[in-house]
């Protein structure tokens, strides 16, 4: 299976002026591109693209984009291709997941990218050398597990330079340490374990804070001052602080859920409804639950024997006692623990749900409904908790 690493690269100041033209040349390919085939009405498909843009270098107007490989602008259409191709999948339903939207202009303050394939860049020694760019400094933090098939070069919106190769992974075997975990999660705690562990996500209110009071000041600054750019520059570095922490700290957490679990359930999450709370909006779209399930997921695959289950939105998971089986009926948020007018349990409102999950994701897996099957780790219901503040 395939695979991405991805490694942090120091261009020089004459490097940095290749790279800008360079992923010039392939935004302008691309907008040439997509705005021909919008005038069209139609998607006139890669191959009439690629003809138009070889016409395109002979002419006075385009005649730069010879100056740069070949290579990444080819790469431009074939990505023009696939973003056609995945919206015409969506449109007829023959796609899963969200519905795609079309392809849309790329942007000269978003990032940038440019992808080279096995016959414009060369892996030697270490040493990662690029057409028409040459050898790049590279901060070399792992070894490849094989010889990549393309390297995409990118520069994000904080001014940082990576290269992220494609390699071929053959997937592990890691021998688990429990059946299953089921994973609730939340905002105050990020996730609470079957297990009856709460894992709190790193605080990044400073860096918050930060960002929102530099966009205060950049709202009030000249346009197309110096001033102003450097201002962006600043938030895009903390913003790119921020979200490196909470992807690091999803990683760790995926990581151990995957390899010490042979089952990891989690919620099918409503995020887009969830948003539309005003008082919860920031907290929950920088909260990373999608991320976290999207890492999970894809390291389920690089280990033997594990799965990653998704439970409907719709379970009733906090509504029924992980012990006896119990329906109590909606809990309003502020409801941190409750008692099972059944068995007279305590219970910790998100323990219990956690456990409700791990039993709904087993349930799923063997054709049954959660109101059918009582969980297999009961007993971690059993204990008392604390009623928490809210």
């Amino acid at each position: 299976m395939k695979a991405r690493y991805q490694y942090r690269i120091y261009p020089t100041t004459g490097q940095q002026q290749s790279l800008a033209q360079l992923f010039g040349c392939v935004r302008v390919v691309f907008n040439d591109a997509l705005a021909f085939s919008k005038q069209s009405g139609k998607y006139p498909g890669v191959n009439r693209l690629s003809a138009r843009l070889t016409q395109a270098k002979k002419t006075d107007e385009r005649s730069w984009l010879s100056d740069v490989s070949s290579v990444p602008l080819q790469q431009a259409l074939q990505d023009l291709n696939v973003a056609y191709r995945n919206l015409f999948k969506s449109i007829k339903g023959k796609r899963k997941g969200a519905k795609v939207n079309p392809p849309r202009f790329k942007q000269k303050t978003n990032q940038q990218s440019a992808r080279f394939t096995k016959a414009a860049f060369k892996l030697k020694d270490s040493k990662i050398y690029l057409a028409k760019i040459g050898e790049l400094k590279t901060k070399w933090s792992r070894p490849l597990p094989s010889e990549p098939s393309s390297v995409t070069v990118i520069k994000d919106c904080a001014g940082r330079y990576f290269v992220s190769f494609v390699v071929e992974i053959q997937p592990i075997n890691v021998e688990p340490k429990n059946q299953g975990v089921g994973v609730d999660l939340g905002l105050e705690t990020f996730a609470t374990l079957s297990t009856g562990e709460k894992v709190k996500a790193p605080n990044t209110n400073a860096l918050d804070r930060k960002i929102r009071k530099g966009k205060r000041q950049w709202a009030r600054s000249v346009k197309g001052s110096r001033g102003r750019e450097r201002l962006r520059m600043a938030i895009a570095r903390t913003e790119a602080k921020q979200s490196e922490i909470r992807k690091d700290f999803n990683q760790k957490l995926a990581t151990r859920l995957v390899r010490e679990n042979s089952i990891v359930v989690l919620e099918d999450l409503n995020v887009s409804g969830m948003v539309k709370n005003r008082c919860l909006a920031r907290a929950i779209s920088r909260a990373g639950w999608r991320q976290l399930r999207t890492l999970c997921e894809a390291k389920a695959s690089l280990i033997h024997e594990r799965e990653v289950s998704i439970i409907s939105r719709w379970e009733p998971t906090s509504q029924i006692c992980s012990g006896c089986g119990e329906r109590w009926g909606k809990l309003d948020l502020s409801i941190r623990s409750v008692v099972c007018p059944n068995c007279g349990t305590e219970h910790d409102r998100d323990v219990n749900a956690s456990i409700n999950i791990l039993a709904a994701g087993q349930a799923d897996l063997n054709g049954q409904t959660l109101s059918r099957v009582r969980p297999q780790f009961g007993a971690v219901a059993c204990l008392s908790t604390r009623q928490e503040a809210r």
